[in-house]
């Protein structure tokens, strides 16, 4: 059982990928890293021993610390935090226990480098639909709250990515793009090693309402509705990823929790639910 000021694994991998996910701040030595480079889904390498200059960064939020083996490192640096006013917890076991425990991990080899805030930044094309509300979604959520993300014309994405060190994405002739029938959310489960079957069930439906083929999943085409809704709803492309990561949560957490239960009306009362109540005879 861990500490009160330790968060166990079981407890951890619960909260990856939802909104409220605490932020997870990786302090692995150099050594460690190098022999896994993988890191907990939404994790921040940050060196330990300069914890005083980044730790104003996270005041107001929860915070999660790990090391490879869950002792001195992160629990002094968890220590650290709190001492300076920030929620933190150390991950009990480490990254040796969410491994051993085959907990999700993040591929770090194919990401593209963090600008000086340690932010992946992202392009792509403007309008976005199905695709590239997905993407923007799984990024945030599962390797890079921070992450950036600019729409622009078509014809202006490798321009943008080059002047400004963004990378490209869901465009043609790119890496993180379609791949033989499946779709850019798709290629980015694959090679940040995301594989998970609440992912892989979204990945479907994702796919089915991104490339027309709705045998795919029956929910695929109720995502398609719920895209294009928004895209008409808003403007502004970065308000509308604003407001549909909120749908994009409530499709994984069905897809991670929800995929047995059912719902109908009227539901059944206490009293019609029992046997009737006899009538009282007449004396």
């Amino acid at each position: 059982m861990p500490s009160p000021t330790e968060i166990s694994v079981p407890q951890l991998s619960r909260l990856v990928g939802m909104p409220d996910a605490p932020s997870i701040v990786d302090v692995r030595s150099a050594e460690h890293f190098n022999d896994d480079s993988r890191i907990i889904p939404g994790a921040i390498r940050r060196e330990s021993s300069s914890v005083e200059s980044w730790a104003p960064r996270y005041h107001g939020k929860s915070v999660v610390v790990t090391c490879e083996h869950g002792k001195r490192a992160s629990q002094g640096v968890a220590a650290w935090l709190r001492q300076l006013g920030v929620a933190a917890e150390s991950l009990e076991g480490g990254m040796e226990a969410w491994r051993t425990a085959g907990a999700l991990l993040v591929a770090t080899a194919k990401l593209p480098t963090r600008d000086f805030e340690q932010r992946t930044v992202w392009v792509t094309r403007a309008r976005p639909k199905v695709d590239r509300i997905a993407c923007p979604w799984l990024i945030r959520r599962f390797v890079d709250p921070g992450a950036v993300f600019l729409f622009v014309a078509p014809s202006e994405v490798a321009g943008v990515a080059e002047k400004f060190h963004a990378t490209p994405f869901d465009v043609e002739g790119v890496f993180w793009s379609h791949r033989e029938g499946r779709c850019t959310f798709d290629t980015m489960i694959e090679e940040l090693g995301l594989g998970s079957e609440p992912l892989a069930r979204l990945a479907a439906i994702v796919r089915g309402a991104d490339t027309a083929d709705m045998s795919l999943a029956p929910e695929a085409p109720g995502l398609l509705a719920a895209s294009l809704g928004y895209s008409r709803m808003y403007k502004d492309d970065l308000e509308q990823l604003a407001h549909a990561m909120e749908f994009y949560d409530a499709m994984y957490r069905w897809c991670r929790d929800a995929t047995e239960e059912t719902h109908n009306w009227p539901a059944a009362s206490p009293r019609t639910a029992a046997s009737p109540v006899p009538k009282p005879q007449p004396a």
